[in-house]
């Protein structure tokens, strides 16, 4: 697997999935744009690192998105690969409906939903323009399960889900799109979990949650090919097969 000569832009990608995504494709041979919303420090610490450019942008402002791609082909001159990581959620018991406010909706589904729409909508005229043209967007198994950190955040990325197949079937033979639906991964987010960790390791054959690196394999992978497209690619450890009993 080479990426050398590619241009890949990962968004959130200041910690977790993100970084490790990073990471993976730059140690592949890629050069990549960092981008985060908040974490301006740790994400040009990670840019640095492998050698690529940092972007600072809230995805869910279409205005800073589209700014943010034309820095990168500007600086890098084209793009290859977008990886729509950057998401975000909040911990709300599924029975708890008071708790789920309009600012909650809002949020994340302006974040995981709309802003991956603006940066996929930004992207594509570029991509088109590679030889492999690759979306790929992390979603969760939570988009097709009854799990999840909070309902908005399941509805968000069951949404995303859909939104893979169709620009798969929208963009294609041009742009492949394609997702990576984790289970519980360990990162900063969830790093205090350990009620639902212990029962990941319980349940799932592998043994363990996710780790960051194990998210970020799968996304080379789907990036590397040049024949699949519209696939949402689960990567649990198994975890779900445990649910079918």
């Amino acid at each position: 697997m080479d990426f050398s000569g590619k241009v890949v832009l990962v968004t959130g990608a200041s910690s977790g999935i993100g970084k490790a995504t990073a990471e993976r494709f730059a140690a592949l041979g890629a050069t990549v744009a960092v981008n985060s919303r908040s974490s301006v420090e740790e994400g040009r610490a990670v840019a640095e690192r492998i050698g690529g450019s940092y972007h600072q942008a809230d995805i869910a402002d279409e205005g800073a998105v589209l700014r943010m791609i034309d820095a990168v082909v500007a600086t890098h001159g084209g793009l290859d690969v977008l990886i729509n990581n950057a998401g975000t959620t909040t911990v709300i018991p599924h029975a708890d409906l008071a708790a789920v406010t309009d600012e909650v909706w809002n949020r994340i589904l302006g974040v995981n939903i709309i802003g991956t729409w603006y940066a996929t909508r930004g992207a594509v005229p570029h991509l088109r323009g590679s030889e492999n043209g690759s979306i790929v967007n992390i979603t969760s198994i939570a988009g097709s399960n009854a799990v999840g950190s909070c309902i908005p955040y399941s509805v968000s990325k069951a949404g995303l889900d859909q939104m893979t197949i169709l620009l798969a079937n929208a963009l294609g033979p041009d742009v492949r799109v394609n997702a990576v639906a984790p289970g519980l991964v360990r990162t900063p987010w969830t790093e205090d979990w350990d009620e639902v960790r212990a029962a990941v390791e319980r349940a799932a054959p592998m043994g363990r949650e996710a780790m960051p690196e194990d998210v970020a394999e799968a996304c080379t992978y789907l990036a590397d090919s040049t024949f699949i497209t519209g696939e949402v690619l689960t990567v649990d450890g198994g975890h779900m097969l445990s649910r079918a009993f």
